[in-house]
Formats: structure tokens, C-alpha cells, sequence
């Protein structure tokens, strides 16, 4: 039995069964082995793990166990590697991290090369079709732009440039991210899976007009879209979700490094599970796969838990976007509406909270694209779930191209047709 008959459509796309098809018919594994193997020795070129330098003696392996401050035992165990050609250092998680994040970018980086070596012969022999041409042409520059994203993260976060841009979108510090640097390595692997999952849905969508494709796939190509303002707009703002969502789920990691998770109050758990879980991992999931999404609400399997969706997605609207009384913002639960009465100097009485990143850009990102975006969206999806996600899809998603998740069959020629030929 094949993994497409064995996996339902969700977990096909959670393990991305498409970008590694796509690499085995194409025998191209070894190419993805080697960008990976590239981007590791880089990174730890950069990160400080691997230094090339003189050093007198023979090899030695040593072991590191903890320190005697038991401070970041996220770090351990250890490996600790010297030889006469220099040294290597492998924290615990810095090294899974790195691991993770350079598998990641071998198979994106594998699958958009041989996309651009395939253009590259198509564009010779399909004159006669400028719109399959047109739509193909912007498609490997945005996959390569997705997955160097994470390895862009990846490669800078020995600078402070790279870790004040990440402290600014995760609502953290420079120096709280320095002194808690496991959390670069899981902002990183989030980043570089977020794009392998848009990578996946691009190929899903755009695949088919390959004729490298397999010919086995009973899917017909889609007819790529008009781009008009609706498309460029529905376009924007699920990129703009998708980021959105994922640094705003990143902030209840940020979060954790100045507050232990086992002791914080109800206040601090509603706030990371239903304003930040939830709110955010439904912009994700509606940005990459609207129709799946839409699909959902729309169906007629679980009545009950679709209107227990919505009252959830609602009330974490209204907390996020809008104002949340005293009672409760004393005790970790806010939004946007008490932050804005605190930065402008209103009382506590009302509500108030001051903003923990002061006037910044950070801050108006936070207000901008995580309050306000991210409590918008949620409210329209919860009350009109139907007609936002249809929105979102974009012109003809629903029939040609929103095949995120759903095999469109290729039709078959009628009687009268075959009778006419």
C-alpha cells in the first residue's frame, strides 16, 4: 500500500509528502544530502561551534556533563572535540536545532533548484504559452524565498542584528535571547517548517504543469488564476497571517524564558493557550490552506464543535483585539485596548496595562499585525466563516487552483464528444 493511501491529507502535508516524492522521482536525494551538509558546516562555521585554527597536541573527546552555576542545561550533555586542526563544540540543543534547520533547508533548497533547472527547459519549448509560463516564472523565486528565510535566521544569530530582529518580532529582548539562546534554535526550526509546509502546498497546487510530474497522479493541471487586485490582496494578507501567526505563537516560547510555565497563573495560561495558541495557529492554518479550512466550517460531520469553534475564536477576538476588564488584565489577560489606555497614561482602574516593549517598532508590529490582524481575522472568521475564507482563497481558488489538500480528478470525455470525434 502506498504513503498516500496510508496517511489521510493532513498528515500528508505535516510530513510533507510532496517535497520528498518530488525528490525521489528525480533521484535527486544526494543533492538535498549535500546542501545540507553545506548549510550545517556554515552554520557552525557562523555560530562559533566549529573553529579551524592551529592547536598543539593530539585529539581529544571530551564529555560536558553541566557547569558549576547550573546555569542553561539546555546546553547539556555536550561534546567538546579537539584536534590539532582546531576544535568543535556541540551543545545539546544547539546541535538538534542545527540538525533540524539544515535538513530543512536541503530539502527546500533540492526541490527549488530542480524546479529552476525545469523552468529553464520549459521556457524553450513553451513559447506558445505565456500564461503556464508567466505562472511558473514567479514560482521558484518565492519557494527559494520562503526557505532561505530560515536559513537567513539561521546564519545570523551569531550577530546582533540577527537576534535584535528576532527579539523584535517575538516580543522578547536582545539580552534575554542571548542569555535563553534555545530559543533561537526553535524560532528557527518553526521558520524553516512554516516554509517546507508552504513549499509542500505551492508544489500540491503548481506540480502538476511539470511533465517531469508522475505520470501515475490521476490530479489535472490547474488553471493558474487571473492577477487582479483581488489576488494580489487575498495574496498579501495570507502572508501576512502566516507571519503573523507563527512569531505571534513564538511570544508564548519568549514568554518562557523570564516565566516558569509549571507556576504561572490561570491568567497567563488563558492568555497563551486561547489568545495565543488558538488565534494562532488558525492564521496559520487558514493562511497555507484556506480551503481546507473552509471546508471544515462547511461541512456537515460536527455541527456542534464548529459553533464551539466559533464562540472560542470570538471570545479570543474580543480579548486580543479589543479590552478586557480589570479584573482580569490584572492577571495576565490583555489586549490591545489596554495596552493603547496605558502607553496614552490611563489609569489602572479603567484597565490600563503598559506595553512590556515600551514605543517601538516592535511594538506597533505587535499592535498592527498580532492585536489588531490576528484579532480581526478571527472575528470575521467567527462570524462569517464561509465568506472570509472564500475571500481568502483568492479568485477561482475553489475550483481550479485551491486544491491545497484535494485531488481534482481529470474529466473524462462525454459520449456525445467521443461520438463527434
Amino acid at each position: 500500500m502506498s504513503e498516500a493511501r496510508e496517511l489521510p491529507p493532513l498528515a500528508q502535508l505535516l510530513t510533507l509528502h510532496e517535497v520528498r516524492g518530488y525528490l525521489r522521482r528525480w533521484h535527486s536525494r544526494g543533492l538535498a544530502v549535500f546542501i545540507a551538509v553545506a548549510y550545517a558546516l556554515g552554520s557552525m562555521v557562523l555560530g562559533g561551534m566549529l573553529v579551524l585554527a592551529r592547536y598543539p597536541g593530539g585529539y581529544s573527546v571530551e564529555v560536558l556533563w553541566g557547569n558549576a552555576l547550573g546555569l542553561q542545561p539546555w546546553n547539556y550533555p555536550g561534546l567538546l572535540i579537539e584536534a590539532p586542526w582546531g576544535f568543535v563544540i556541540l551543545p545539546y540543543f544547539a546541535t538538534v536545532s542545527m540538525i533540524l534547520v539544515s535538513a530543512g533547508v536541503g530539502l527546500g533548497m533540492a526541490v527549488a533548484i530542480l524546479l529552476s533547472v525545469e523552468l529553464l527547459r520549459q521556457r524553450r519549448s513553451t513559447s506558445g504559452r505565456p500564461a503556464a509560463s508567466g505562472t511558473i516564472a514567479g514560482l521558484t523565486p518565492a519557494m527559494i524565498a520562503l526557505v532561505t528565510l530560515g536559513a537567513c535566521c539561521s546564519t545570523t544569530a551569531a550577530a546582533t542584528a540577527g537576534v535584535g530582529l528576532v527579539a523584535q518580532a517575538s516580543g522578547s529582548s536582545v539580552n534575554n535571547l542571548l542569555l535563553n539562546n534555545w530559543f533561537l534554535g526553535a524560532f528557527q526550526i518553526v521558520v524553516v517548517y512554516v516554509a517546507l509546509i508552504a513549499q509542500e502546498l505551492l508544489l500540491r497546487m503548481y506540480g502538476d504543469l511539470f511533465p517531469s510530474r508522475d505520470p501515475k497522479s490521476s490530479r489535472a493541471p490547474p488553471l493558474p488564476a487571473p492577477i487582479d487586485r483581488r489576488a494580489f490582496l487575498s495574496g498579501a494578507l495570507r502572508v501576512d497571517l502566516a507571519a503573523a501567526g507563527v512569531t505571534w505563537l513564538l511570544t508564548v516560547l519568549a514568554d518562557w524564558t523570564t516565566v516558569n510555565p509549571s507556576g504561572a497563573s490561570a491568567g497567563l495560561w488563558f492568555n497563551w493557550v486561547v489568545e495565543h495558541a488558538v488565534v494562532g495557529v488558525f492564521a496559520v492554518l487558514a493562511a497555507l490552506s484556506p480551503g481546507t479550512v473552509r471546508d471544515w466550517f462547511q461541512s456537515a460531520v460536527g455541527f456542534s464543535r464548529r459553533w464551539v469553534a466559533r464562540a472560542v475564536l470570538l471570545m479570543a477576538a474580543w480579548c486580543l483585539a479589543g479590552w478586557v476588564p480589570p479584573p482580569l488584565c490584572g492577571s495576565g489577560v490583555e489586549g490591545f485596548g489596554n495596552e493603547l489606555l496605558g502607553a496614552v497614561g490611563g489609569p489602572a482602574s479603567l484597565g490600563a496595562v503598559s506595553p512590556t516593549l515600551g514605543l517601538s517598532l516592535g511594538l506597533l508590529f505587535q499592535w498592527g499585525f498580532q492585536y489588531l490582524l490576528l484579532g480581526g481575522f478571527a472575528a470575521s472568521v467567527a462570524v462569517a466563516p464561509t465568506v472570509t475564507l472564500r475571500w481568502l482563497t483568492g479568485p477561482e481558488a475553489g475550483r481550479a487552483r485551491e486544491g491545497d489538500d484535494v485531488a481534482v480528478p481529470t474529466p473524462s470525455a462525454s459520449p456525445a464528444g467521443a461520438a463527434s470525434r
